[in-house]
C-alpha cells in the first residue's frame, strides 16, 4: 500500500467534503461539487476500501465494540489539517469507555485512526 498516495486521497477528500459544507443548497455550484464529492468517494473507497474497512474491523474488535463497520469515508473528519472534534467522525460503542460517548475518525498527514472520547481522550489507534 502506497501510504503517500492514500494520504493525498484522503486530504482532498476531507478537502472536498469542507468545500460542499461551505456552499448552500441554492448555490450554483452545490449540484456539481456534491457530484464531484460522490465521485471522490466511490474512486476512494473501490481503491483503499479493503485495506481500511479490515484496519476498522481490527480498531472495532480491540475497543470491544458490537457497532458496525462503515465504509471508510464515514469516518471522516471536517478539516484535514486539525484534530477531529469530539462530534466528528463515528459513534461506536465500546465496552472499553461505558457510558462514554466515543468516535473513530480517519484523519491523514499521516493517515490513522483515531478514538476520541469526550473532550479527555484522543488516542491513535491505528497508523498507515
Amino acid at each position: 500500500m502506497n501510504t503517500e498516495e492514500l494520504n493525498r486521497a484522503l486530504v482532498a477528500l476531507i478537502e472536498k467534503k469542507a468545500e460542499l459544507h461551505t456552499l448552500k443548497y441554492d448555490d450554483t455550484r452545490y449540484d456539481d461539487v456534491e457530484e464531484a464529492l460522490h465521485d471522490l468517494e466511490d474512486d476512494f473507497n473501490d481503491e483503499y476500501g479493503d485495506f481500511l474497512e479490515t484496519a476498522l474491523d481490527k480498531v472495532h474488535t480491540d475497543l470491544k465494540s458490537d457497532t458496525d463497520v462503515l465504509l471508510p469515508t464515514a469516518y471522516l473528519p471536517s478539516d484535514p489539517n486539525s484534530t477531529p472534534s469530539p462530534k466528528e467522525g463515528v459513534w461506536v460503542d465500546s465496552e472499553k469507555y461505558p457510558g462514554k460517548e466515543a468516535r473513530i475518525t480517519l484523519i491523514p498527514n499521516p493517515v490513522r485512526i483515531m478514538l476520541t472520547v469526550g473532550k479527555q481522550v484522543q488516542q491513535e489507534l491505528w497508523k498507515a
